[in-house]
């Protein structure tokens, strides 16, 4: 038990509360419902995109491509509707799409053999360039209201949006299944040794593919969210949402080289980002250290839980072993 109050995850919970604290005390209207109503709207993208991420991350791989996914749905789904296409249409054609990114990073990833990050670094920019392909410059901004309107609808008597909780039950089955099936287990062995993995009969390739498809899935999905709550279809929605996904990902605890992870530190680390970024955006502080404090936490993330676990393995190196009592 003490173990686990020591642990990463627990840590970024504790930070969190207290950037709570700090903030309703410091900060004016940080405490309100209808700030936290805002922030929750805030949170649901990057969380949404964080669970299939978290999956890929724990695996030993990376998707940066996943806010140009958001994007080219956005603007496929703007050029659709200018087109007299229904949105109860233009949703399953834009997951469709997803799935089509994702299978095709899947495909270099796990077909050609090549690195993820290289393979979604490229397909970051090609995704991007067809969002403005499709789209170009122009944004699509006349969705009916009973669409955009019905998408940041909080809960009757609060300020809670219901997608807030859709994502939190999505947020339990990935953590189920990451923490409590034979599938978690698999993920987990993947991060830490693919031959391994192999070897006690995994597919390992087949695995990562359709989590690269579920990946880009997800981030389609939430290109409809995120142009149905600014009623705006644009090829630049969504633009550097990556960094603020990756950086919340490894803020939770889950490690860059794999194998180790869990969905409470991911939405903690969620949770947490985006408390602070909205708290110092709330004092007035400028858009350029905004993007310092998310890059600092990045840096933070990748450090931290490696150092915490050296240091913890070096003090138990140095920890005195108990000699047996003496008979007699």
């Amino acid at each position: 038990m003490l173990r686990r109050l020591g642990s990463w995850d627990v840590l970024v919970i504790v930070v969190l509360a207290i950037v709570v604290v700090v903030s309703a005390a410091t900060v004016d209207g940080f405490a309100s419902s209808r700030f936290w109503g805002f922030l929750l709207l805030d949170v649901v993208p990057i969380a949404l995109i964080a669970l299939p991420m978290t999956y890929v991350i724990i695996t030993g791989e990376i998707d940066l491509s996943v806010a140009s996914v958001l994007g080219l749905s956005s603007a496929v789904m703007g050029q659709l509707w200018a087109a007299g296409v229904p949105l109860p249409l233009i949703l399953p054609l834009i997951l469709l799409l997803g799935v089509v990114c994702g299978a095709l990073n899947g495909l270099f990833v796990t077909g050609f053999g090549l690195p993820s990050l290289a393979v979604t670094i490229g397909t970051l920019a090609l995704y991007r360039g067809l969002a403005y392909v499709v789209l170009g410059d122009k944004a699509v901004a006349d969705f009916p209201f009973s669409w955009t309107g019905n998408m940041i609808e909080a809960l009757p008597g609060t300020t809670v949006p219901w997608v807030a909780l859709v994502v939190l039950g999505l947020a339990v089955v990935f953590g189920v299944i990451l923490h409590a099936t034979p599938i978690g287990r698999a993920l987990f062995a993947m991060g830490n040794n693919d031959q391994a993995a192999t070897f006690s009969g995994i597919s390992v390739a087949k695995t990562k593919f359709w989590l690269f498809v579920l990946t880009a899935t997800v981030a389609a999905l939430a290109g409809f969210f995120w142009t149905m709550r600014y009623a705006s279809a644009r090829a630049d929605n969504g633009a550097g949402l990556e960094l603020s996904v990756v950086a919340a990902v490894l803020l939770g605890g889950v490690s860059i080289f794999g194998g180790r992870g869990t969905l409470i530190g991911v939405m903690a680390g969620v949770l947490l980002l985006i408390t602070l970024r909205n708290a110092l955006q709330l004092a007035d502080v400028p858009a350029d250290t905004l993007t310092i404090v998310t890059g600092a936490l990045l840096i933070v993330s990748v450090v931290g839980p490696n150092a915490a676990s050296m240091i913890r393995a070096r003090l138990r190196r140095r920890r005195p072993a108990v000699s047996p009592a003496a008979g007699g």
